[in-house]
């Protein structure tokens, strides 16, 4: 009977490790490939980041073109755009016309959290071709310190240790509750559009109209002050430190340190990257609250915590930015997270008045985001609570397939269907 088991779990296996690798070949534009087709028809930053993990376990070349053809978009100042949008599209609000940038590869005129430092290191030690590996990652490895250079100058000019996110699309939690009260002091615009998202996905799994006039205001505010980064720091009507951005920042520079000293690479600027560690790992405690023992992110402009539970403080762990006492702390508040929902882990905690088991990221599983935080408890030594979280992300794989997100409460597949990566982390995490 055991034997039956294992023989049935591993033709299991092996259909989802063959699904997962069609749909990322579906989903390739040639160099680069789209989160899925339709609702998302360009090259997404952290969504190619993670995509190029799945790349590497059948096509190496391919991952690491991948990270190539993201590079290609990097502004002169170092920012590696949100969107790059490589070809026209009709099928996505709003384009290239609205974001109003002059750049050779047009794209958004804001970023997206630069998980891409842990992924080059992550494709590097794990390499087949390690002469390969090395020779792009020290191809890419200067544009990649710009990459974090520029998050600490133009987004944390005063040195304060944690760097500021100017839109809730920058954190890639686009409609997060965390962002509520800092985006209700945000106006709308005041032109009509159409979305296009909602012709692909049900509104109710969509973030609101109301949420979207904001979304689009600051859009528009960020090009009618042309960019300038000290205007836009200075003026901005939505200034959050995002806990979720610090912490996936702070773990890439830390893995940037890694490559430098593996690949023998002297740079100065790296020194600046250590003293950027240290400055942040300083600060860090002013995101925690010590009477909900929990880390939050900040309204920059009223200097309040954003008093939402969602899974972004989880990725303290995952970064090293939590201490002895509040990694113990954390790790018992996770166990208590992912036995409140029939899946594991909830964006919002289920607790919260505001969550939202199916609407974008006010509730919804993500198999990225579990992955790193697994990867963060795993290291600290909580091998339970990340077995857990890998154990209930490949039953929801099981169970709906490659979606985009996941209803906690039911496992249904939610957003976008045959999604990039979750096809990708599913190779490289769960299969």
């Amino acid at each position: 009977m055991t034997t039956n088991v294992n023989q049935v779990h591993a033709l299991e296996t092996a259909a989802l490790i063959k699904k997962a690798q069609e749909t990322l070949v579906a989903n390739d534009l040639g160099g680069y490939t789209v989160p899925t087709h339709g609702l998302y028809p360009f090259q997404w930053n952290w969504d190619s980041a993670i995509t190029a993990l799945g790349w590497k376990h059948f096509d190496e070349p391919r991952a690491w073109q991948e990270i190539e053809v993201l590079f290609d978009g990097q502004w002169d100042n170092g920012m590696v755009p949100h969107i790059l949008f490589h070809q026209d599209s009709t099928t996505y609000f709003p384009g290239p016309d609205i974001w109003g940038s002059d750049k050779r590869v047009k794209s958004t005129s804001i970023s997206q959290p630069p998980v891409v430092a842990t992924v080059m290191k992550d494709m590097l030690d794990s390499a087949d071709d390690k002469a390969f590996a090395t020779e792009k990652v020290k191809s890419l490895f200067s544009s990649l310190v710009d990459y974090h250079l520029w998050w600490y100058k133009e987004r944390d000019p005063l040195n304060t240790g944690l760097v500021v996110s100017y839109h809730p699309w920058e954190s890639g939690m686009d409609n997060s509750p965390a962002w509520d009260e800092a985006l209700n002091d945000v106006p709308c615009v005041d032109w009509e559009y159409e979305r296009r998202d909602l012709g692909h996905v049900n509104s109710a799994q969509r973030p609101h109209k109301s949420e979207y006039d904001r979304f689009l205001f600051l859009v528009d505010f960020f090009k009618k002050h042309k960019f300038d980064s000290e205007i836009i720091f200075n003026e901005c009507p939505y200034k959050v430190n995002d806990v979720g951005i610090i912490s996936i920042l702070h773990r890439g520079s830390k893995d940037i340190l890694a490559l430098g000293e593996t690949l023998g690479i002297e740079d100065a600027r790296l020194d600046v990257i250590a003293q950027r560690i240290a400055l942040t790992e300083s600060a860090i405690n002013t995101l925690w609250c010590p009477d909900a023992e929990y880390f939050y992110c900040r309204n920059v402009l009223t200097d309040t915590l954003c008093k939402v539970r969602t899974s972004a403080g989880m990725l303290t762990v995952f970064a090293g930015l939590a201490d002895e006492k509040q990694k113990d702390i954390l790790n018992s508040k996770a166990k208590q997270w992912n036995e409140a929902s029939q899946f594991c882990m909830a964006s919002t905690h289920p607790e919260e008045s505001r969550y939202e088991p199916q609407r974008y990221w006010r509730g919804p599983i993500w198999l990225h985001i579990n992955w790193m935080i697994a990867l963060g408890f795993e290291a600290e030594g909580f091998q339970e609570t990340a077995d857990k979280l890998r154990n209930d992300c490949r039953a929801l794989v099981d169970l709906s397939g490659y979606y985009e997100y996941f209803n906690p409460e039911t496992g249904e597949g939610c957003g976008g269907k045959d999604f990039s990566w979750t096809a990708a982390i599913a190779l490289h995490w769960l299969l």
